[in-house]
């Protein structure tokens, strides 16, 4: 099997290290959204539903596949969730011709204007042991890493 010509290949040093990197941010991320589903079962939210409250109550109205794309996720997997919140009363899916868009009903534009600043407090939160100059610099690096 060919390597990739650009990516020289690792000494196991850095290897590892390279892996210690990708177990802990790992790690974080999936303890983040832990702390997340435990902080909005308040609200009988899941991390996902808070997602998709977010981005339809930022946009107001967009449809089924804008959502799937702010959220990296195919449509199909958007169907339960939607559904979910549909009959808990909090959105609304209106059909034009081959298009589903979706909106908050007044039950869930209630729940986003209580949930989110709360939720977006306790996210920031989360990196409340850094200073200023090293979220900036987590911020900078994970950006660097994403390119």
């Amino acid at each position: 099997m060919k390597h990739n010509q650009e990516k020289p290949l690792l000494s196991k040093q850095e290897e590892r290290l390279g892996l210690m990197l990708w177990f802990r941010l790992s790690r974080l991320y999936n303890q983040s959204i832990r702390e997340s589903n435990q902080h909005l079962k308040k609200w009988n939210l899941t991390a996902a539903q808070f997602d998709v409250l977010v981005q339809v109550g930022s946009s107001r109205r967009l449809s089924q596949q804008e959502l799937a794309d702010k959220l990296f996720v195919t449509k199909g997997n958007m169907t339960q969730v939607l559904s979910r919140m549909e009959e808990m009363g909090l959105i609304r899916r209106e059909q034009e011709w081959k298009t589903k868009y979706l909106s908050l009903t007044e039950k869930g534009q209630a729940l986003f204007d209580s949930v989110v600043p709360v939720q977006e407090q306790f996210q920031a939160a989360q990196f409340s042991k850094l200073d200023r100059e090293e979220r900036r610099q987590l911020l900078h690096l994970l950006g660097k890493l994403q390119k």
